[in-house]
């Protein structure tokens, strides 16, 4: 028990004295960046590439929008495609879905990690907006050409970051655009993905380190930086800030997974000290290897800081700083709204779904924006301002903590 709120309860405490009401009232309203959806008998019909992941999201359930294809290299999955959005249209692969490209307005790329760049290079080269799976590029030279390619073809660019949309990440975003945590000087940024019982998993050839054919997949021996965006998505996507400067550490061990693996990457978790444009400070930590899963945000502000709990280990809560030295402030208690109930979302779409209540939001998002004729909020600028920080955050990393410059991908002109 926290202040006498439930573990598995959403709960927020708030400094009465050192919030004023409209602060409270707007964290607790409508999520600030989803515009509500505009009247349109526009429907966009999307094509959706990789049945893992992009299996889980609810493009059928948008109004406007038709699941016009789906494709995975795999038969399995794009049974799963075809089951889950009732598509009688099926591809073998992305490359004979885009050889249909006039069936479709836009591409959900859900395809591998490294793949992400190049299929959704296929995609906009060929007049198609895009929303893809995180992490949006792999390399620095990649961002530049991600940048490039949506600045040449005008067309639409989202990352599908979970984080943007957890609810007390939309709580915090509210509360920031009203200034409540005056500023926000420090961020504890966590994303945690044990990988389990490793000997077993390498040792059974069906579990996700293999390919059907034996090889071994694109999740073998991962950078844990090179997936930062789910820690970052809570800084990013809550003031906007960019980071500027980095340094990483990373922590390995002896084990094939670390020896052999095709981005020479000798780690199981990496952290990493960030400074952002705003001369702030934040703190990244992306491990494979540990006891905890899940993903998490601690915000630190000049009038409180707002704790995230992560699988109902900690409750939320607020903690105010005290105007007293010798004794803390008092609380009262208000509950994160489910924000997925709002009228934010299309009534069928308005229901509890992965990743905290982010998947509706994101499926609605990116259609939205298509049919508002507008950017969608993580657009491709905010989706490389999560991504290349850890790009730059892993080559700290193997220079033992040297800190190095951060890129900017912002608009460029």
């Amino acid at each position: 028990m926290i202040g006498g709120s439930s573990l598995e309860s959403r709960r927020e405490f708030l400094g009465h004295r050192l919030l004023d009401a409209a602060a409270i009232a707007a964290a607790a309203g409508l999520p600030v960046g989803l515009p509500a959806q505009t009247e349109s008998s526009q429907a966009i019909r999307i094509g959706v590439v990789g049945g893992g992941f992009g299996s889980q999201f609810y493009w059928h359930e948008h109004p406007n929008c038709t699941v016009a294809g789906v494709t995975d290299l795999r038969a399995d999955r794009r049974d799963r495609l075809q089951t889950t959005y009732r598509c009688e249209t099926v591809y073998n692969s992305l490359e004979e879905m885009l050889r249909h490209s006039d069936a479709f307005d836009a591409i959900a790329v859900f395809s591998g990690a490294p793949d992400h760049f190049r299929h959704v290079s296929m995609c906009m080269e060929r007049g198609l907006h895009v929303i893809s799976a995180v992490p949006a590029v792999m390399t620095v030279e990649e961002a530049d050409r991600l940048r490039d390619l949506k600045e040449r073809t005008g067309l639409r660019y989202m990352m599908a970051e979970t984080s943007y949309y957890r609810q007390p990440t939309i709580y915090a975003r509210n509360l920031h655009a009203e200034s409540g945590f005056g500023e926000l000087f420090y961020s504890e940024l966590e994303y945690y993905h044990d990988r389990g019982d490793l000997d077993a998993l390498l040792a059974d050839k069906s579990s996700r380190f293999y390919e059907p054919d034996g090889s071994r997949s694109w999740r073998w021996g991962f950078p844990p930086m090179h997936y930062p965006t789910h820690c970052l998505g809570h800084l990013v996507g809550v003031t906007r800030e960019r980071i500027d400067r980095v340094s990483c550490l990373g922590w390995g061990g002896q084990h094939v997974w670390l020896q052999e693996n095709r981005y020479e990457n000798p780690y199981w978790n990496q952290s990493a000290l960030m400074r952002t444009n705003r001369g702030n400070m934040a703190r990244c930590n992306v491990f494979w290897l540990v006891g905890g899963h899940g993903e998490r945000a601690r915000w630190f502000g000049e009038r409180g800081s707002l704790f995230m709990s992560v699988g109902g280990l900690h409750g939320d809560a607020w903690l105010p700083r005290s105007t007293a030295l010798d004794r803390r402030e008092g609380v009262r208690e208000i509950e994160i709204p489910d924000y997925w109930k709002s009228d934010m979302l299309p009534a069928p779409m308005r229901h509890g779904s992965g990743h905290d209540g982010s998947h509706v939001f994101l499926a609605a998002e990116f259609v939205n924006a298509l049919i508002d004729d507008r950017e969608p909020v993580i657009d491709v600028y905010e989706s490389l301002a999560m991504t290349v920080p850890g790009i730059v955050a892993h080559e700290s990393s193997l220079k033992n903590g040297e800190q190095l410059a951060v890129p900017s991908f912002d608009r460029s002109g």
